[in-house]
C-alpha cells in the first residue's frame, strides 16, 4: 500500500503541472478519476475516454495484468494538446486453492456452457454501457462488513485444476446479511439463478463504471432502478458456484476488471 500510495502522490503533483488532476492509485486493479477542462477530448493509449462536458471528470481503470506505462493525452477545448506517461505500480497476487467443488461446477457439461455463454453476454451487456452519469466520483463503500475470504488477483485452483485469476473480492457473512449499493447507479441487471453467480445485479454508475453483487439469496433491485449509496439491493447467500454463503463484489470499468478492496479502502473494523 505505501508503494500505491507513493504513486497516487506523483500523479497528483505532476498532475497539477499539465492543468490535470488525477485521483486515485496507479496501479494494477486501480481506479483514477480525473479532471480536466470542460469540453477536453481525452485519450488513453489511443482510445477515447468519455469526459462529462460540464464538470471535466473522466474516469480510468487498470487490469489485474496491467504493466509499464500507459499514455494519457488530453486536448483541452483552445487546442492545446497535454501528454502524460502513467506508470502503472506492479502488485503481487496469492495462490488459493478450493477444493470439494461438484465436478459439474469446475468442468460443465455443454448443455451448461451454452448457459454460461448466454449468461456471460449478458453481463458483458450490462457492463459495456458508457453513460453520461458520473455517480462513480461520489466514492464507494463497502456493500457488505465482514471477513474478507477471497482477494482480488489471486489465482484459484479449483479441485487441483488452475482457473483464472479471481478478479472480484469475496466477503463472508452469514445467509441474509442485507447487500448495500456500493455507490449510487442504476441497475442493469437483475437476476435470481445464474450458473456461475447465482443471485446477481449489476449497477451502472456511469462512464463505464459499473459494480457486479453475486451469490446472493435473495435479489431486491429491478432492472431500471435508481438507487442511492447504501440501498438494501439483496442479501448475502450461497447461489450460483460456492462453497458457502459469501457476497462476490466486483468493480469494473467497461470490461476490466478493478480490485474492489483497493478502491474502497480498509474494510471496517479491519
Amino acid at each position: 500500500m505505501k508503494m500505491l500510495a507513493m504513486a497516487l502522490l506523483g500523479v497528483m503533483v505532476a498532475g497539477a503541472s499539465y492543468g490535470l488532476e488525477l485521483t486515485g492509485p496507479l496501479a494494477q486493479g486501480g481506479l483514477v478519476i480525473g479532471q480536466a477542462a470542460p469540453g477536453s477530448a481525452v485519450q488513453l493509449d489511443g482510445q477515447d475516454i468519455s469526459v462529462d462536458v460540464q464538470s471535466g471528470l473522466f474516469v480510468l481503470g487498470f487490469g489485474r495484468d496491467a504493466d509499464g506505462s500507459a499514455e494519457l493525452v488530453v486536448v483541452a477545448p483552445d487546442g492545446s494538446r497535454e501528454t502524460k506517461a502513467l506508470q502503472i505500480v506492479a502488485r503481487e497476487w496469492d495462490i488459493e486453492r478450493i477444493d470439494g467443488l461438484p465436478p459439474a461446477k469446475v468442468t460443465p457439461d455443454p448443455v451448461a456452457v451454452a448457459r454460461i455463454e448466454r449468461e456471460g453476454a449478458l453481463i458483458r451487456a450490462a457492463r459495456a454501457r458508457d453513460g453520461a452519469e458520473t455517480w462513480f466520483a461520489e466514492g464507494f463503500v463497502w456493500p457488505v462488513v465482514g471477513r474478507i475470504s477471497g482477494r482480488y488477483g489471486n489465482q484459484r485452483i479449483l479441485n487441483g485444476e488452475p482457473r483464472s485469476p479471481h478478479l472480484g473480492v469475496d466477503i463472508a457473512a452469514p445467509t441474509g446479511t442485507p447487500v448495500k449499493a456500493a455507490a449510487a447507479g442504476r441497475v442493469t441487471l437483475a437476476a435470481d439463478d445464474l450458473f456461475y453467480t447465482g443471485g446477481t445485479v449489476v449497477i451502472d454508475h456511469g462512464q463505464g463504471v459499473t459494480t457486479i453483487y453475486s451469490h446472493m439469496s435473495q435479489v431486491l433491485a429491478a432492472v431500471g432502478d435508481e438507487v442511492a449509496q447504501g440501498a438494501v439491493i439483496g442479501s448475502v447467500g450461497a447461489t450460483g458456484r460456492v462453497t458457502g454463503p459469501h457476497l462476490d463484489w466486483r468493480v469494473n470499468w467497461f470490461q476490466t476488471r478493478l480490485d474492489a478492496a483497493l478502491i474502497a479502502g480498509p474494510m471496517p473494523g479491519e
